[in-house]
C-alpha cells in the first residue's frame, strides 16, 4: 500500500487539490498549502528533498515579483477601475444607442457593441458587467426587452472583457506559457470579434424573428439635429475608441510592450476622465483601492500556484498524468487535445479562470507541446499562440456556466427582484452555445487565431 502511493503521490495531490477546492477554502492557501503539505509527505516517504523548496521562493520572487511582464497586470486593473468609477462607460451607451437606433433589437445590438468596445479598456469581467448591468438592464427592460435576453446580452457582453485584448487573463496565460504577451493579444483579437459577432448574429436574428422580445427604439430618441449628434459622438464614443486603438495598436505596431502600453492606458483613462469632468481625488481614491484589491487577489494565487506546480513536477506528475490518460486510451494528439478541451469547459462549472488555468496550463500545456500539430497549424511554433487561444476561449463558459459562473452572481447583485436565478440561468443557455460554437471554429480554422500574429510579425 505504501509502494503505491509513493508512485501515485503526483495524481493524489492533483486529486486532493480539487476536493479541499470543493470544500470551499480560497485558491491561493489551497494551492499553497498543498505544496508544503506533499512536500513534505514526498520527503518522508523518499522521493523529494524538503530542503528543495527553498527553490519555490526563489521561484517565486524571479517568476512572479521580477517578472515584467506581470507589471502590466496592475496597470490594466488599474484603467479599467479609473473608467468604471469616472462614469465613463454612461456617455458611451448613450452615443451608441444613437448610433444604432435604426438596427433591430438595437438597444441589445449596442449594449454588445459597447461591451465589445469596453473589452479593451476595462479589462475586469466582474467590473464590465456590473457597469453594464447598472447603466443598460433597466433601459432595456423598460423598453419591452425580454428579461433573458437582455440579461444574456449583457453578460456575454461583459465577460468579453476575459478575451479581447489587453485582457489581463492573456497576460496570465503568457506567463504561465513562457511566451510572448504581445503575440498571445494578437492571437486572441480575432477569436474575441468572432465571438461579438456571433453574439449580434444571435441578437439580430431574435429581433427579427420575434420582435417582440426585442422591441425597436422610437425614431425621435436622441438628439435631432447633426449638431447635436456629433456631440454626443464625440464625448461618448470617440474618447474610448481611441483608448483602445492606441492601447492595442502600440503593441501590435511593435511601438511598446504590453507592459509599456498598459502604462499609456492608465495616462489616457485619466484623461477620459478629466475630459468627462469626473477626475477628482475622491474618485482616483476609489479606484487605486479597488485596484489594489483585485491586484492582491491575482498575485496571492500566483505565489500559491508557483509552490503547488513546483512539487507537483518534482514528485512526477507529468509522466503520472501521461501513463494516467494512456490507462483510459487517451494518447494521441487531437485525443488528448479534446480531452484538454471539455475538461477546461467542466472545470468551468465549479471554478473560476484564474483557478483553471492554474490548474490546467502548469500539467497539460507540456504535455501537449511534444504533439506535433504542425499539419493543421502550418507550423510548431505557432502551437503556444493557437492552443492559449483555445484555452481562452474556452474559459470565456467558466463565467457563464451555472452554478457558480462569476457573471451569474454579478447579475444576481444588480437585477431588480423580479428576476430570479431561474431567469439568470436560461439566458446564459444559447450565449454559452455560441461560445462553444466559437471554440470549434477556432480548433477547425486555426487562421482565426493566427491570422493576425502572423500578420504583425508577433510570432517570427
Amino acid at each position: 500500500m505504501l509502494d503505491w502511493i509513493t508512485d501515485h503521490l503526483a495524481i493524489i495531490m492533483f486529486g486532493a487539490m480539487f476536493f479541499v477546492i470543493f470544500c470551499g477554502y480560497p485558491v491561493a492557501w489551497v494551492m499553497g498549502g498543498m505544496g508544503l503539505f506533499f512536500g513534505a509527505v514526498g520527503s518522508l516517504l523518499g522521493v523529494f528533498q524538503f530542503s528543495s523548496l527553498s527553490n519555490v521562493i526563489l521561484r517565486m520572487w524571479g517568476g512572479v515579483a521580477m517578472d515584467s511582464t506581470l507589471v502590466s497586470i496592475p496597470s490594466f486593473i488599474f484603467m479599467g477601475t479609473i473608467l468604471e468609477r469616472s462614469g465613463s462607460a454612461k456617455d458611451m451607451l448613450m452615443a451608441t444607442e444613437i448610433l444604432l437606433k435604426r438596427v433591430p433589437g438595437g438597444l441589445a445590438v449596442s449594449v454588445m457593441v459597447m461591451g465589445t468596445i469596453l473589452a479593451a479598456p476595462i479589462g475586469v469581467v466582474g467590473a464590465a458587467v456590473v457597469l453594464l448591468s447598472v447603466i443598460a438592464l433597466k433601459p432595456m427592460l423598460d423598453a419591452g426587452y425580454d428579461k433573458e435576453l437582455a440579461i444574456g446580452t449583457i453578460a456575454s457582453a461583459g465577460t468579453l472583457g476575459i478575451l479581447i485584448p489587453p485582457a489581463i487573463m492573456i497576460v496570465v496565460m503568457a506567463e504561465m506559457l513562457q511566451t510572448s504577451s504581445g503575440a498571445l493579444f494578437a492571437a486572441a483579437t480575432m477569436p474575441g470579434f468572432l465571438l461579438s459577432g456571433l453574439y449580434l448574429l444571435y441578437i439580430l436574428y431574435v429581433a427579427i424573428t420575434q420582435p417582440a422580445k426585442a422591441p425597436k427604439m422610437p425614431a425621435d430618441y436622441g438628439p435631432q439635429n447633426s449638431k447635436e449628434f456629433w456631440r454626443v459622438m464625440w464625448t461618448g464614443l470617440f474618447p474610448m475608441t481611441m483608448l483602445m486603438v492606441i492601447v492595442l495598436g502600440s503593441i501590435f505596431a511593435g511601438w511598446a510592450t504590453a507592459t509599456e502600453s498598459a502604462g499609456v492606458g492608465v495616462l489616457g483613462a485619466v484623461f477620459i476622465a478629466w475630459l468627462n469632468n469626473q477626475l477628482s481625488f475622491r474618485m482616483m481614491n476609489e479606484a487605486i483601492q479597488s485596484a489594489c484589491r483585485s491586484n492582491a487577489m491575482v498575485f496571492l494565487i500566483f505565489l500559491g500556484a508557483t509552490c503547488f506546480s513546483y512539487v507537483f513536477r518534482k514528485l512526477g506528475g507529468d509522466d503520472a498524468m501521461i501513463s494516467t490518460l494512456g490507462y483510459f486510451g487517451i494518447d494521441t494528439k487531437w485525443e488528448m487535445m479534446a480531452f484538454v478541451m471539455v475538461l477546461i469547459f467542466l472545470l468551468g462549472f465549479p471554478f473560476e479562470w484564474i483557478e483553471i488555468c492554474l490548474i490546467v496550463l502548469p500539467i497539460f500545456a507540456p504535455i501537449l507541446a511534444k504533439f506535433d500539430f504542425s499539419d493543421h497549424i502550418g507550423s510548431n511554433t505557432y502551437f503556444m499562440a493557437w492552443f492559449a487561444t483555445l484555452v481562452a476561449v474556452n474559459l470565456q463558459t467558466a463565467f457563464m456556466t451555472p452554478p457558480f459562473g462569476a457573471t451569474l452572481f454579478y447579475m444576481r447583485g444588480t437585477v431588480p427582484p423580479g428576476i430570479t436565478m431561474s431567469h439568470i440561468y436560461r439566458a446564459m443557455t444559447p450565449f454559452v452555445i455560441l461560445q462553444v460554437v466559437g471554440l470549434l471554429l477556432c480548433i477547425a480554422f486555426p487562421g482565426i487565431a493566427l491570422w493576425l500574429p502572423r500578420v504583425t510579425g508577433l510570432l517570427d
